[in-house]
């Protein structure tokens, strides 16, 4: 069978290097799934997990938004930030997302408005995956 190398970059590290069967990742405009031999693609992505699918399983990661590359053998994700979903943190994500709604709620113009919005999805999505991980679990 086909495999497909994977790095996921953040800005302070590398979270995964390996490869994998498929991967599937929250590009701006819906999730997209790569196999081996994808077409060369560029996109931007939102906040949400990356599912990378090993040998061994099914390995997800947090990531805030950034950019895919695929390659017909490698992808690559830059994020600003990565997180292994074993390590999303409930209560950093709760105080995320109380100090964006509160910053929203106090925005002044549009500038601040996209920003408090963008911080408010980031920690949306953090607690939403953190519920689907905690369902695994079980």
């Amino acid at each position: 069978m086909s495999v497909i190398h994977v790095d996921v970059v953040s800005a302070t590290e590398e979270i995964y290097s390996g490869e994998a069967k498929c991967v599937f990742a929250p590009a701006t405009m819906g999730e997209i799934g790569v196999y081996p031999m994808h077409v060369p693609l560029i996109s931007t992505l939102k906040p949400g997990e990356v599912r990378v699918e090993t040998d061994s399983g099914m390995e997800s990661i947090f990531v805030s938004g950034g950019i895919i590359e695929v390659q017909p053998d490698v992808v690559t994700i830059f994020s600003d930030t990565a997180i292994r979903a074993n390590d999303l943190d409930e209560s950093k994500a709760l105080e995320a997302k109380q100090r964006a709604e509160e910053a929203m709620s106090n925005a002044q113009g549009d500038q601040d408005l996209s920003t408090t919005q963008a911080a408010l999805a980031e920690s949306l999505a953090q607690l939403q995956m953190i519920t689907k991980m905690r369902g695994k679990k079980r």
